[in-house]
């Protein structure tokens, strides 16, 4: 069974329309937070990598199907798990719904792991095990 994350946060106004319908750009920022929150209940900080290890996660795609709208001041959960993992290459799936289950959207966004200097970087391997990244690569 493949390891997933839940973050909960509300809908907060400035993200909607004047609807109170969530802007559709704000779903790729959730995404965002769902993997920074899966990536810290891994072991993983974002912070640290880039710090200690000069390592980049650059967003290569993004993907995102809407099913439902969300709304102002809901409770909405997004579950964020490893789809495919590589040392050059990371993806990460997310389903988003409302805390009484209606599906929002899902999506999943490819990441090339970089250097400082925005290049191409293989991933240390002393972040293989968390990546679930086996020495056969």
């Amino acid at each position: 069974m493949t390891h997933r994350h839940e973050t909960r946060f509300r809908v907060r106004y400035a993200e909607t329309d004047q609807m109170g319908i969530v802007y559709y750009a704000n779903y790729l920022v959730w995404m965002e937070i769902g993997r920074v929150e899966f990536c810290r209940s891994i072991g993983v900080q974002y912070s640290a990598m880039e710090r200690e290890d000069g390592i980049l996660l650059t967003v290569a795609e993004a993907n995102c199907r809407y099913q439902a709208p969300a709304l102002y001041d809901e409770e909405v959960v997004v579950v964020t798990w490893l789809d495919a993992a590589h040392p050059r290459m990371v993806t990460f799936a997310y389903e988003m719904r409302a805390a009484d289950g209606r599906k929002l959207a899902t999506g999943y966004t490819k990441h090339v792991f970089c250097g400082r200097d925005l290049r191409p970087a293989r991933l240390p391997e002393k972040y293989w095990p968390q990546f679930g990244i086996s020495r056969q690569v």
